[in-house]
């Protein structure tokens, strides 16, 4: 695949230029980070080189000390541990106790929260406590993937429990209106986001959107997406996962390489997207290239049919696809699918398989989690998905997690948390009309 890179680099550069930011320094304080989470040599340092700095943050987000303790660790793991370290599962009803038996007997990273898994306040603050303390209780000294989708608009699970914040397209109108404002607003609203799901004991959520939306013809993102405009979407995007990373959570950049012009909705059927390549570096490329920039922890993997790409697979499943956004864009950080419960993959015999072995770090809610952890360990077993693939990958999320622990234990939960979501959803909107 001819690299990205060149041209993506002049055009970050650029949004980044116009707008009298730096892609360096983290709002975590901990300064600019390198192109890559390792030293390039091997061996032993020659008398010109000198071991790298543990301290040293990667482009992601853990330091490089904290992805060398993640791998050490992942690899003294059983087949079973490793298995359910990839895979954050679903589960039915309301009950705190299902959701942490899963995580404690399946060693899984961790669960996704639903609307049908909401009752009120006290029952989420229950249930994430239950699956933390079920990963402590599994021997796990760093906090289990707790996610929700809350981007704002129609797609918020904790409707009625978190703070009403309206969809992400206002961001980008934001922005259109007054640059300053907007991308300040943008950031504090994403940080407030963050922040009260944090009190509610949540450790990511599945946001910001960066696809670029073509309008009414896209049945799925609509209003979800930021902008039209892909550096409009860029800016939007970039300074969510800033405010995102400011509160002590983990963000996720969706839906590689771009949902927008799909107009077959993912969650009914495979859409096929007939975008050359050129056309999707232009229009749909841009807002993950500047979120990376930012230092995007995470993203999260479409299932499209990029026939110019990939035709006939799932991005999400598709090495060609991990292989843009990791050799072209730079992206060192946990690449996680979007639900493999979707319409998309449905039928698909091995859709946890096929997507480990094309390059995914995360599986993001199977049909059956259980069955699915089976597979995975029968797959490391017979030697049919590598350790060494499945080590990477589980040490990703191993070294995310301690990150977020960090950032989270820096900074507090202010007491004022629903105060502040109420302002800052009120200011966005505005902001934006």
């Amino acid at each position: 695949m001819r690299s990205l890179r060149p041209r993506l680099a002049v055009l970050a550069a650029g949004v980044l230029l116009a707008t009298g930011c730096a892609a360096t320094g983290t709002d975590d304080g901990s300064g600019p980070a390198p192109s890559s989470s390792a030293p390039a040599s091997s061996g032993e340092p020659t008398a010109t080189e000198s071991p790298a700095d543990p301290d040293t943050p990667t482009s992601w987000g853990p330091t490089i000390g904290e992805v060398e303790e993640a791998q050490q660790l992942v690899s003294t793991w059983s087949p079973a541990q490793l298995a359910g370290q990839v895979i954050v599962g679903r589960f039915h009803g309301t009950d705190p106790l299902e959701p942490a038996a899963m995580v404690r007997d399946l060693h899984l990273a961790g669960v996704s929260i639903t609307t049908d898994n909401i009752a009120d306040r006290e029952q989420v603050l229950a249930m994430t406590a239950a699956v933390a303390q079920a990963a402590a209780e599994d021997g796990r000294d760093f906090p289990p993937v707790i996610g929700v989708d809350q981007e704002g608009g129609y797609v918020s699970h904790l409707r009625g429990i978190a703070t009403d914040f309206p969809h992400f397209q206002s961001a980008g109108t934001a922005i259109e209106a007054d640059l300053r404002t907007g991308r300040k607003v943008t950031r504090l609203a994403a940080r407030a986001t963050g922040y009260e799901l944090r009190d509610l004991g949540f450790t990511w959520v599945f946001a910001p959107v960066a696809d670029v939306t073509i309008g009414a013809a896209d049945p799925t993102i609509g209003a979800r997406s930021p902008s039209q405009d892909p550096k409009v979407a860029a800016l939007a995007t970039a300074y969510a996962v800033k405010g995102y990373d400011s509160a002590g959570i983990v963000s996720t950049v969706k839906h590689f390489p771009g949902h927008g012009t799909a107009t077959t909705d993912s969650h009914d059927a495979l859409p096929v997207v007939g975008s050359s390549l050129a056309e999707i570096r232009a229009h749909d490329l841009p807002p993950f290239e500047l979120a990376i920039a930012k230092h995007a922890p995470a993203v999260m993997m479409s299932h499209l049919d990029l026939t110019e790409i990939a035709p006939g697979v799932p991005a999400s499943m598709a090495p060609e696809v991990y292989d843009l956004l990791r050799d072209d864009l730079g992206f060192e950080g946990v690449a996680i699918t979007d639900s493999l419960g979707m319409g998309a993959v449905g039928g698909r015999p091995t859709p946890a398989l096929q997507a480990l072995q094309a390059g995914a770090d995360l599986l993001l809610m199977p049909v059956d989690t259980a069955t699915t952890h089976q597979i995975v360990v029968d797959a490391l077993e017979s030697g049919e998905l590598s350790r060494a693939r499945i080590e990477e990958a589980a040490a990703r999320v191993v070294a995310l997690q301690m990150w977020q622990a960090r950032v989270a234990a820096k900074r507090p939960v202010p007491p004022d948390v629903v105060e502040q979501a109420r302002a800052a959803s009120a200011d966005l909107l505005s902001a934006a009309y």
